[in-house]
């Protein structure tokens, strides 16, 4: 093993790096006329990661899960079509013939090398083992009345019949995978997969381990989005990653873009100030706008010069699906194509959608989806449900995010009704600034804190959010525009598009209401706001914490996780997948160097399950990396899981930079010491340890001298 420190850093080859069992660090630098500078200590790894596996061409890495045996599973997901079968096809495959046997130096493997050749890169490679898919995406289930991965109509209807937009092709997608066992030794039970999609699936697959490998039944598959409770709640979008509650219950997470009220670093206020949204407003505002996709398109022409990226556009693709999903009234589908005609009742809610969904009940005829309203609403990576019941980590994809806390009054599973979940929802705060200014990555523990941001229940969210569930899309042409659109719905739509722009859509939480929530927080505390404000930081959460100053500049928080029975001592593992945009910016709390590459940071768990500081653990390829570098470090890690031993497995989800391949790597990490762990099950004796909030430990590591 290769523990980092500076000397290594300085001293460790290129040609040490490459073909080793292991990568330690990394520090060639190649190709001056790269645009972007080189940054220091990128790539770097505290420990060690070795490539266990690389999907092929055009897939991700998605939804790893360990069996109690352990073996794995991972997703394929959205392959190249051109890929020879089976690899064309997205799925959900295992990993027959590799073990993780927790074991300590004994469970090593031979790091598997880079796909070189066309026919290594077109297909899954394990080291020593072989990934043999389970299911694929159309596959027949529920005795081939329905396709797996593939949501329909309340009458049966695929809703991929339908013209129109999509949020990526269905059931090419698949991401979450965790298994509720029904026997005691963990080798039977119900798969359950999130398929990202707009409307989502969540598919439960019974599976087994039979002599002769896993094998599914699909013939008693069923995707759950299918059902009336399902419907009842509003539908679901863009299923990404989630969690398996420490009580056994999956958990998936709605990562809807579409959140974003606001464009980039800007806020609320700014717009009020402004006197107009023009180059600041975000995706959300144009919800209810008949075919809502092409609202970018409108405002390039309606804008001109002025016009500005809408932060969240592209994800409105897939939203009148939803509505096709929910029973809406196909009006605007006419000789197989999508016209604008505006869909009224049954238009989706945009604030039923962007949460945590629960699972009760997981292995009965047909589950119980419970929202986690409290959680907040944001484009959810994944939460880190806590041992203690309580605490709630997660994480919200894309640009200029942030990281949020939900903390419960009691543990979760002890209120019989979950609609009486009460708690508090806090977002984070970068308090270290000048610490993290113009410093390389490697070199900044983030100090953090968590801002309050409001306490309910999840019966009192859903009863605000009731209040716009017959908003539609004609409400947007008659609160927005002078035409009548019966008469002339091109030039109602033209009005509309600048009106909403320009002042906000009136049709949801106003501009208005978000500045003056924010102002009484400020003069009252978040328990002092007027009773009709206190929806403002759960349905728009993320504009809600960037008023109160809050860190929302967080670039594609991805997966996170602790070992299942964590306790205080043991450590927090955050994918960064790309430093940059808000991070590495001249504004705001964070002001990195960038690193496109990524990385990931590790928090230690506090006596309460708290955690006050990111430290960076591996440090993913920088955007100047010659091939020789970037073919061994990590790129743009999406999903992490941290196996019993403490090792950690990342996911790639890449944009290969630099490197000689394209492929998406499986690494498994090995966090410094790891061997000397106590074996699982174990007490560690480690609560309330004492950690320092003085000076950062980057002096200890960086030294004097920054340049390399």
């Amino acid at each position: 093993m290769v523990e980092f420190t500076r000397r290594t850093l300085i001293e460790t080859s290129v040609a040490s790096a490459i073909g080793s069992g292991f990568v330690g660090t990394a520090s060639a630098r190649g190709d001056e006329e790269w645009e972007d500078p080189p940054t220091g200590g990128a790539p770097v790894v505290k420990g060690r990661i070795g490539r266990l596996a690389h999907t092929a061409l055009g897939a991700e890495v998605t939804g790893p899960f360990v069996f109690d045996n352990g073996e794995m599973l991972f997703s394929l997901q959205h392959p190249s079509t051109d890929n020879p079968e089976p690899f064309g096809t997205a799925g959900v495959g295992w990993l027959a013939g590799h073990r993780f046997e927790y074991n300590g130096r004994n469970d090593e493997f031979e790091e598997l090398e880079p796909p070189r050749t066309n026919e290594e890169q077109q297909r899954v490679r394990v080291a020593g083992a072989e990934y043999e898919l389970l299911v694929r995406n159309g596959d027949p289930i529920e005795g081939g009345s329905s396709m797996w991965g593939h949501p329909e109509t309340p009458d049966g209807t695929p809703v991929a019949e339908f013209a129109g937009t999509r949020y990526g092709a269905f059931g090419s997608n698949p991401d979450m995978n965790f298994l509720v066992p029904t026997d005691e030794d963990g080798l039977e039970g119900y798969l359950f997969t999130n398929v990202e999609t707009s409307p989502g699936s969540i598919v439960r697959t019974p599976i087994r381990r039979s002599e002769d490998g896993w094998e599914v039944d699909l013939d008693n598959a069923m995707n759950l989005e299918n059902t009336e409770a399902f419907r009842n709640l509003g539908g679901t979008r863009i299923n990404c990653y989630g969690d398996l509650a420490p009580w056994g219950n999956p958990i998936s997470a709605e990562e809807d873009y579409v959140h974003t009220r606001v464009s980039g670093p800007a806020t609320v206020s700014d717009i009020v100030e402004a006197g107009s949204g023009v180059g600041l407003r975000g995706a959300r505002a144009f919800f209810n706008r008949p075919n809502p996709s092409e609202i970018q398109n409108s405002l390039d022409d309606l804008f001109g010069e002025e016009s500005w990226s809408l932060q969240g556009s592209w994800a409105l693709s897939g939203l009148e699906m939803l509505a096709y999903h929910l029973g809406a009234e196909p009006v605007d589908q006419v000789d197989g194509e999508n016209t604008r005609e505006p869909i009224g009742n049954g238009y989706p809610n945009p604030y039923r959608t962007g949460y945590c969904v629960e699972i009760t009940e997981p292995t009965a005829d047909e589950p119980t989806p419970v929202k986690h309203y409290t959680w907040g609403r944001a484009a959810w990576e994944c939460p880190e449900v806590t041992p203690d019941e309580r605490t709630v980590y997660l994480t919200s994809d894309g640009a200029n995010k942030g990281i949020y806390k939900f903390v419960a009054e009691e543990p979760i599973p002890s209120y019989d009704d979950r609609t009486d979940v009460r708690g508090t929802l806090y977002a984070i705060e970068v308090t270290n600034k000048q610490a993290a200014m113009n410093l390389p990555p490697i070199a900044v523990n983030l100090e953090i804190d968590w801002i309050e941001l409001g306490t309910a229940t999840n019966a009192e969210v859903e009863s605000w959010i009731a209040d716009y569930d017959d908003v539609t899309q004609v409400d947007y042409l008659e609160t927005h525009a002078e035409t009548d659109w019966t008469d002339d719905l091109e030039a109602a739509l033209e009005e509309a598009d600048r009106e909403v722009a320009k002042h906000g859509n009136r049709d949801y939480v106003t501009d208005e209401e978000v500045v003056e929530w924010a102002e009484q927080y400020e003069q009252y505390g978040p328990d002092g706001v007027d009773e009709d404000l206190r929806r403002v930081p759960f349905l728009e959460t993320r504009a809600a914490a960037k008023e109160v100053g809050a860190t929302i500049e967080f670039r594609k928080a991805e997966g996170s996780d602790t070992i299942d029975d964590a306790q205080p001592g043991d450590y927090l593992y955050v994918g960064i997948s790309e430093l940059n945009d808000g991070m590495t910016d001249d504004g705001g709390d964070l002001r990195m160097e960038r690193v496109d590459g990524g990385v990931v940071y590790r928090a230690e768990l506090e006596a309460d399950y708290d955690i006050s500081r990111l430290e960076p653990m591996v440090v993913g390829a920088d955007a100047a990396d010659p091939a020789s570098v970037a073919d061994d470090a990590i790129i743009n890690i999406d999903n992490v899981m941290v196996l019993p031993d403490g090792r950690v497995l990342l996911c790639e989800d890449n944009s290969p930079l630099r490197r000689s391949y394209s492929n998406d790597n499986l690494w498994v990490y090995e966090p410094p010491g790891w061997g000397r762990w106590p074996k699982p099950g174990r007490s560690r004796g480690r609560s309330g340890r004492s950690r320092s909030r003085g000076r950062s430990d980057r002096d200890r590591w960086w030294g004097r001298d920054h340049d390399r």
